[in-house]
């Protein structure tokens, strides 16, 4: 199966769930397989292979993220880099109150969720219409008990993307470490680490073109920390477990790759020129309409929503919300891969998506949202198709949900 139309087979739209692995990605693991397969630990001339793979490995990831090579985990991927975070920072505190935004990942849910079983406070920061953090509401809860703040850099859902270093001074003013989860972020923009005012960062490999199961997690050196899992003393003793070298040299060569892309257009993800394209024709067809930050707006709109992000609400020609979710299997039929932000109910059918609720949208809107999200392997010809396509699948489920009510 190919990930382009043109005659190809199916249209891949869903790179923030996963993306292809690049085919020089495929390369270095393979390479990194045969010829660095030992234990990185082991003291003879295997493993001495496999470490020097490694930290060559480690030091194009740092010199990628803006960070000193001692400031990496490495881990098996974004929800075990949040949960490292966000457990292991507050481990050594007294308890206090994690602070984070209503539209954050299942994976940061999950972690504050265990800290409150420790005894943890948690509170939920609000958004507006576009999805972005009230500022003012926060600057009023970072005072005590909150000791920590966690922060969704770029929402995956609908693309917004957070103003963290404004986010990250306020936390730095009132001496509470912050978190960013940059898993959709990463590859699409540059990050400098060093030079941004937080202390933990969590990326995956899986979300630009590299392999599934690695992820890195960053952490201030002085910052406290507690392992999250224990083990042979790996990755500076804070992350226990023989590190997989052939899926870290993976996820170091994807990271050149996007750096390669990104400063051969100015620092700017040239994804977003398709995304941009593909957009306007989008929003001229009836019963669609943007959520999240129209990066259409204007220069300045583009920097508040992630460069390969389209978050569409979908409704009937009557202006009814149709499901998002029963969408996407009727798109997958016309050649088009998409995916749905709300999530499944335990009876099967649509729910409507937490995120858009708390942008403002009613339950029927909620359950109405279709995410397509592209990536370096497409081209403008490629997506001629989508704009037909899904005025095809919104008639046909349109047409059934018809049936449906009449019987």
């Amino acid at each position: 199966m190919t990930t382009a139309a043109s005659g190809h087979g199916p249209l891949y739209l869903d790179a923030c769930a996963t993306t292809p692995p690049a085919a020089a990605v495929l390369e270095a693991m393979a390479s990194a397989a045969a010829t660095a397969w030992a234990n990185p630990s082991s003291l003879h001339g295997f493993g001495l292979a496999a470490a020097e793979l490694l930290e060559r490995s480690r030091l194009g990831i740092a010199s990628s993220l803006g960070c000193d090579p001692e400031a990496l985990v490495f881990t098996s991927g974004g929800t075990e880099s949040i949960h490292t975070a966000l457990l292991g920072a507050a481990a050594p505190l007294p308890s206090g109150r994690l602070l984070i935004s209503a539209v954050e990942h299942p994976a940061t849910l999950a972690a504050a969720a265990a800290l409150e079983r420790r005894g943890w406070q948690v509170a939920v920061l609000p958004v507006d219409r576009l999805g972005r953090i009230d500022l003012t509401a926060l600057e009023s809860l970072l005072e005590p008990p909150t000791r920590l703040v966690s922060v969704i850099w770029g929402q995956s859902e609908v693309g917004t993307v957070q103003p963290i270093e404004a986010i990250g001074r306020r936390c730095r003013q009132a001496g509470v470490a912050l978190h960013v989860d940059a898993v959709q972020v990463v590859g699409h923009r540059g990050v400098a680490f060093n030079r941004l005012p937080i202390d933990l960062l969590s990326c995956a490999a899986h979300k630009l073109q590299g392999p599934r199961g690695v992820g890195a997690l960053l952490v201030r050196p002085d910052l406290p920390f507690v392992p999250l899992i224990g083990g042979g003393g790996q990755e500076g003793g804070r992350r226990g477990g023989t590190e997989a070298v052939a899926l870290v040299a993976g996820f170091a060569r994807a990271l050149e790759l996007c750096d390669a892309r990104l400063a051969a257009h100015g620092g700017t993800d040239p994804v977003a020129a398709l995304r941009d394209g593909l957009l306007r024709r989008l929003l001229d067809l009836p019963g669609l309409r943007l959520s999240g930050p129209d990066p259409l707006g204007g220069p300045a709109a583009s920097d508040d929503r992630l460069p390969h992000h389209i978050s569409l609400l979908i409704s009937d020609t009557a202006g009814a919300p149709l499901s998002g979710r029963r969408l996407v299997p009727m798109l997958w039929r016309q050649g088009v891969a998409a995916s749905s932000g709300s999530a499944c109910s335990s009876g099967g059918g649509p729910a409507p998506s937490p995120v858009l609720q708390a942008m403002g949208l009613t339950q029927a809107e909620a359950a109405s949202g279709l995410r397509l999200s592209l990536g370096p392997w497409l081209q403008a010809a490629d997506l001629e198709s989508v704009p037909e396509a899904l005025m095809r699948s919104r008639a046909a489920l349109a047409q059934a949900d018809g049936r449906a009510s009449s019987r």
